[in-house]
Parts: structure tokens; C-alpha cells; sequence
């Protein structure tokens, strides 16, 4: 039998995970909000991942509470993801995945574009997602990888907070509201470049953006998590001493 796959945070997109792991031969185990992690790791000392897919606000709670047995063998794919989010743990060698797909509740699984994983477990993941008919590649050097979530962050930054001012789909927005939407990316880049410590290849961000709208027209800019993003921006901003105007601007008209 294959090595067990730790499965913690069991929503949509975990859901996924799941039948592409088992599909693939992996008994996966889930540790849901009201079970103990160490109680788990003890009976499943040495699983082959331990994939996190709790939200973004859950992640460094579940990654402070992540028992020393499985501390090498993370697997994460949050939005908004950074190597700062896991170094700042002491965890070195993560399995990382920029997941470009969807779960949404009664619908099944909506592909954006493929799928890059980084990591020690990443040829699991490709081969399980693939698996699912779900596209995914995987990445050999870790400086790639950054450039692919520094890729993610971009377009769901952008998309999210440029909608607040203009709704619509991301086809809309880069037919008809391009210069809101470079100008709030390149704000959100200067927030990324600090982030990361790192110049970016701003134009091959932006290029890989508009792929990402290519690959799905129809997406929506906005959802529940679009002002929550705008304002952990701003927090990001006022650490780094940025002025970014128009992701100000926009903060300003959803306080007022």
C-alpha cells in the first residue's frame, strides 16, 4: 500500500485533493477542526504529505500547531502564499502548489490553467491531480516556484481589488479597465517585490495574469474575501513604507 497522505483542513478544494489522492492509491487521513494533530501524528508518524488546505487566516495556526514529526513534510497551497509564511515556522523544504483551480459547492472542479508544485511531494500531487483529469507540472527550482505564487498572488490581488471598483469578469476588466488593472498590479507588485525581498519580472507577471484570464473569461473579479485582500494590502504597505495611490484610494471608499 502506498505511504498515507494527512489531510488537514477539509473543505472544497480539500475535497479534491482527496478523490485525486485516493484515486491514486494514497489512504488519506483527515484531521478536521475538533481533532488533536498530535494525537494523529503519533498513530501516522511518517505520511508521505501532510497537506494543508485550511484558509489563509487558519494557516499559520495550523502550521504553529503542526506536530514535530510532520514539520518536514508540509504540503500547502493557500492564496496569498509567500516562502515568508512557511520560514517563519522553521520549515525549510515545503511541498508548495499554486493551485489554479476551483471547488465550489454542487459544481464540480472549473480549471483556470495548470497547476506548478514545488516540493519533495510534488510528483505525488501532479500524478494524483492528473490523475483527475486536472492538469498540473511540476517545478524544479525553488526560485520558479516563488515566480509562480508571486504569479497567483498578482492575478488574485488584482482581480479582486480592481473589482471592488469595477465588477465584472476578468475579461471585462483587461478589455475595458486595463489601465485600473495594470495600475493596481504593479501596486500589488511593488507589495510583492517587498515581500519577497526580490526585483520582479513585472511584464512576465502581467503576461502570466492575462494567461490565467485567458484560461477562464468568465471568472467574477469579486468575492467575499476581495476587501479582507485590499485591506491586508494595505497593512503590507504601511509595513514597507509604500504609497501604492490607487490601492489607498480604493481602501479609503470601502471604509468610508
Amino acid at each position: 500500500m502506498s505511504q498515507p497522505v494527512i489531510l488537514q483542513g477539509v473543505g472544497e478544494l480539500g475535497g479534491v485533493f482527496a478523490r485525486a489522492l485516493l484515486r491514486a492509491g494514497h489512504p488519506v487521513y483527515p484531521v478536521t477542526r475538533d481533532m488533536d494533530p498530535q494525537r494523529t501524528a503519533a498513530e501516522y508518524p511518517e505520511p508521505a504529505l501532510v497537506l494543508l488546505t485550511v484558509g489563509e487566516a487558519d494557516l499559520h495556526p495550523a502550521l504553529e500547531a503542526m506536530p514535530e514529526a510532520w514539520r518536514q513534510r508540509v504540503g500547502l497551497l493557500q492564496n496569498e502564499l509567500l516562502p515568508r509564511d512557511w520560514e517563519a515556522h522553521g520549515i525549510e523544504q515545503p511541498t508548495v502548489i499554486a493551485a489554479w483551480f476551483e471547488k465550489k459547492p454542487g459544481q464540480d472542479h472549473k480549471v483556470v490553467i495548470p497547476s506548478p508544485a514545488h516540493g519533495p511531494a510534488a510528483g505525488l500531487l501532479v500524478e494524483a491531480l492528473n490523475g483527475l483529469g486536472i492538469p498540473a507540472r511540476e517545478v524544479n527550482d525553488a526560485a520558479a516556484m516563488r515566480f509562480e505564487l508571486v504569479r497567483k498572488n498578482v492575478y488574485i490581488l488584482t482581480t479582486n481589488i480592481a473589482g471592488l471598483e469595477c465588477g465584472g469578469t476578468v475579461t471585462e476588466l483587461w478589455r475595458d479597465h486595463q489601465e485600473l488593472a495594470r495600475q493596481v498590479a504593479h501596486e500589488v507588485m511593488d507589495i510583492q517585490a517587498w515581500l519577497t525581498g526580490e526585483e520582479l519580472d513585472r511584464e512576465a507577471l502581467i503576461d502570466g495574469m492575462v494567461e490565467a484570464f485567458e484560461g477562464d473569461p468568465e471568472h467574477r473579479n469579486t468575492g467575499r474575501s476581495a476587501p479582507a485582500r485590499l485591506a491586508r494590502a494595505i497593512e503590507h504597505a504601511d509595513a514597507a513604507g509604500l504609497s501604492v495611490p490607487k490601492l489607498r484610494e480604493l481602501h479609503a471608499r470601502q471604509s468610508g
